[in-house]
Order: C-alpha cells, then structure tokens, then sequence
C-alpha cells in the first residue's frame, strides 16, 4: 500500500488510502484484542488472587468502562483539535503504564484503579478510524473505503482477542504460581503498539478549532461516579434496602442538566447536536444498547463457565485453559461476523445488515436461558451471539463515521464509543448486583463464592433484550444511510450544518 490515494481508486481496494496506515493499524487493533480477550478466562483467577467474590470482578469491568467512558470523547476530541496520531500514542503510553501496575498489584483498590485506567485503550478504534477517514475522503468512495478499513482492523481485533483468550488461559495455566507474570505480558505487546503508532502512522490532516470541555468532563463524571455508586452501595447493603437505589436514581436524572449544560456550548465534549441526524441517533442508541451485551456480558460468560456443577448445581465446570477455549470460539465467530460484515452490506445495504447483526446477537443471548446446561449448548448459543456482535463492532464506528458532519469524525466515532462503554459500564455493575443476590448455596449446605444462576438469567435475558432493542432503533434509519450513494440524495444522513 503506497501513495496517498486518489479519486479514482479501485473500488473494493484500501490502498488508496495510503502510506501504509491500514496495515499499521492493523497491529494496533490486534494488540487492543489481544487485551480484550486475555484476561477473560483468568477472571475467577484474579477473584481468587485478590480473594473476592465472583461477583465481584463484574465491578473491574465496571471501574474500566465508566473511565473509558470519561477518557473516550476526551481524547477523541483533543484528536480533533491536535491529531488523532498524537491521542493514539498518548493512550497507549498509558495502556503500558496501567499494565505494568495492573502486574504489580496485590490489593483490590490498587488492581482495581491499574484495571480503569488501562481502559483508555478503548479510545484506540475511534481514533484509528478518524485517521482512515481523514485519508479516505479524498476518494471517490469515501464511505465504501472506510467500511472495508474498518472491517479489516476490526478482524485484527477480533483475531487478536482470539489469541488472547487462548493466550491468557493456556499462560494462565503454566505460569499459575507466578500470576504477577501472568499480568505482565500483553504489556510487551502494548510497547510494541507505542513504537509503531511513534515511528510508522501518520498524522491526520484535518484540525478543528476549539477547547476541551473540561466542566462537562467534570459533570460526566460525577453522573457515572452516581449511578455506580449508587449500584455499589445496593451490592453492600442489598437490593432490599431503598437508599441505595435513591442514589442510583439521582445518577440517572443528572443525565438531564449535564446534556442541557453541552447542548448549551458551542464547543462540547459530548456533541449531542449530532444526534439530529436520522442516520446517527439510531447509531449511537444501539452502541449503547450494543455495550450491555458486548463488554457487560463477559466477566459473567467466563465465572458462568468456570462455576462447578458438581458443588452448585450449575455452571460448566472448566478450567482456565479450557475456558480460553469457549472464550476464543466465541471470539472466532465475531471474526466471522465482522469480516463478512462489508460484502453483506454491497449485496443489500448496511442499514439492514445492522438490523440482522442485533437481531442475531440478541437471538444468542436468549437461547442460553433454557440452554445453558452443557458445553455445546453455551458454545452454540454464543456462537450466534458472536456472529451479530462481530457484525456490529466492526459496522459502527465506520457507519458513524459516514453519519457525521465534516470535521466531527472524530467526535461521531468517539461518541459511539463513548455509548457502548457507558452501556456496558452499568450493565457491569447491575449485573455484578443481580449476580451477588441469591447466594448460592452449596451441595453441602454452605455458602459459595460463585454467583447466582438467577443473576446469570438476569444477565442473558437483558442482553438479549438490550440487543432486539436496538435491532428495533435501526428500522428508523434511512434506507441507504452509511452508503456512498445518499450523501447527495438524502441530505438528512449528515448532521445539520451550523449545528458544531
């Protein structure tokens, strides 16, 4: 892949694009699955290391996501205001810095703030893909190029998560009694990423004027900070106690004068005003509908499956290797999913491919509630989960993208993050309440550190409803948004101008 590309490139072709970077970022996405899949099945594992409840590790999941969640329209903006190669680099640095920790860790709190702030890597596929945007839209298929980019780095992703979830059980499983070593290792890989992010990707060309908005930062914190803890006090106290939800409540009504306060500034951090478009509420809606099933979904999947049957009644019963093995299969149809997800949009279009891949991922979910009780049933349920959630991981960041005005990619794509981790952050710490409540009581009478088969149902059938909900959303997009075609004829497929 040479040159910087040129109106006339082939169609179906990324070289176009240029200068190498979709190779580039192709290691970058492959490292940042690599994390997303390594830890999976070492979560009951890390309980047992830090000696935690099961339930527990769902707020590890929780703490990462609602920093992801701060960190993503941040750095996001400040690619648009300074470059997307510079944030790139920025957070992988601190990826680095935050595994190294995360390796060193012996307490909770510590293991917990290391675990926060290595999410910042979820700002990674925003940015990468503001980059092949940036490089795109001097073609002739500008929308065509980056959907076939972005699939192409989302398999990266979804390989590397494959790796990483055989990787971490089978490392695991070998360097058991040195788990410190364990932690460490996808930390070389992280400072594989900051060398080719500082000596081989090139910055994007396009700046936008403003500031960050550092008071909506500050509000948007204090709205997650809320509503997590307020979760976090109903897992202390119990479900049966009020206040506990009363503070959850007040989390969730902040959401009203924190979007009032960024509809009110010309500069925002959260650009809400894009959400005018027909073709980028119903993206934005599912990215966060998506997040519950995507990122909430997966401490419960691996402690579901390294529950004993044969101590509480349920569960599979796996050890760490094996566990890498469900983990990866699921991984591996996602693959699947996000690799096909671009040819299925050129035989029909990529609105209805949405509408198919939530369909199928909330289809997976629900199988797993009347079958959950074997290793094929489980398997084949997420297999078909994988196959709609590989389709959607790789299918909107791209169709944001396409969706968003001139000079706010970087901020579409960087909200559809910021959506999905926010769905799954407090998906993580309800799930982590419905798991915790009900303890399960062992064959022998006691108390067992495992959660609960009825917090399991909870978790399945709100991911599969989550999922069928945001399959529904889709039907209100135009026809042939995310297309090249609609840029001229449907007007109403990018935000309204005067609206930044």
């Amino acid at each position: 892949m040479t040159g910087t590309g040129t109106a006339g490139a082939t169609p179906g072709r990324i070289a176009g694009i240029g200068g190498g970077l979709v190779g580039f970022l192709v290691f970058v996405e492959f490292t940042s699955g690599v994390l997303q899949g390594y830890y999976i099945p070492l979560l009951t594992d890390v309980a047992r290391h830090l000696d935690i409840h099961d339930a527990d590790v769902n707020w590890l999941e929780a703490a990462q996501l609602m920093l992801s969640a701060i960190a993503v329209p941040i750095l996001a903006k400040l690619g648009d205001l300074y470059g997307h190669r510079r944030m790139l680099l920025l957070s992988a640095a601190v990826t680095a810095a935050a595994t190294a920790v995360l390796a060193l860790a012996t307490t909770f709190p510590l293991f917990l703030a290391a675990w926060a702030v290595q999410g910042v890597y979820a700002a990674w596929l925003p940015l990468q893909v503001a980059l092949i945007w940036n490089r795109s839209r001097r073609l002739a298929d500008p929308a065509a190029q980056t959907r076939r980019a972005t699939g192409l780095i989302v398999a990266a992703l979804q390989l590397g998560a494959i790796v990483g979830a055989l990787g971490g059980g089978q490392v695991g499983s070998v360097f058991a009694d040195q788990f410190w070593l364990v932690l460490l290792a996808p930390g070389f890989l992280v400072l594989g990423v900051c060398a080719v992010v500082a000596l081989r990707v090139p910055e994007s060309e396009d700046r936008e004027t403003g500031t960050v908005d550092a008071t909506g930062a500050a509000l948007l914190s204090v709205v997650l900070l809320v509503i997590t803890g307020g979760l976090t006090f109903v897992r202390v106290n119990g479900a049966g106690e009020l206040w506990p939800w009363l503070v959850t409540g007040l989390g969730v009504l902040l959401v009203v004068p924190f979007v009032r306060y960024e509809l009110g500034r010309t500069d925002p951090l959260v650009d809400f005003r894009v959400l005018r478009s027909p073709s980028m509420w119903p993206v934005q809606l599912t990215a966060g509908l998506f997040g519950v099933s995507v990122l909430g979904a997966q401490g419960p999947l691996s402690t579901y499956a390294r529950t004993d049957p044969e101590v509480y009644g349920y569960g599979l019963g796996l050890s760490t290797s094996e566990v890498s093995i469900v983990i990866g299969g699921y991984v591996v149809s996602m693959l699947l999913g996000a690799s096909q997800f671009s040819r299925i949009s050129q035989r029909t279009t990529p609105r209805t491919t949405l509408i198919g891949a939530a369909t199928l991922t909330g289809t997976g979910y629900l199988l797993l509630v009347p079958f959950h009780s074997s290793l094929p049933q489980v398997l084949t349920s997420m297999v078909v989960a994988g196959l709609g959630s590989g389709a959607l991981v790789a299918a909107l960041p791209a169709a944001a993208a396409a969706a968003a005005p001139a000079g706010r990619t970087g901020i579409a794509t960087g909200l559809t993050n910021t959506t999905k981790v926010l769905g799954g952050s407090f998906a993580s710490a309800a799930f982590a309440v419905a798991l915790a409540s009900g303890a399960p009581v062992l064959v022998d009478g006691g108390e067992g550190t495992a959660g609960s088969l009825s917090g399991y149902v909870t978790v399945w059938v709100i991911c599969g409803v989550t999922a069928w909900a945001a399959a529904v959303a889709l039907v209100f997009v135009p026809r042939l948004a995310f297309s090249d075609q609609p840029v001229v004829a449907d007007p109403r497929s990018v935000a309204p101008e005067g609206t930044a």
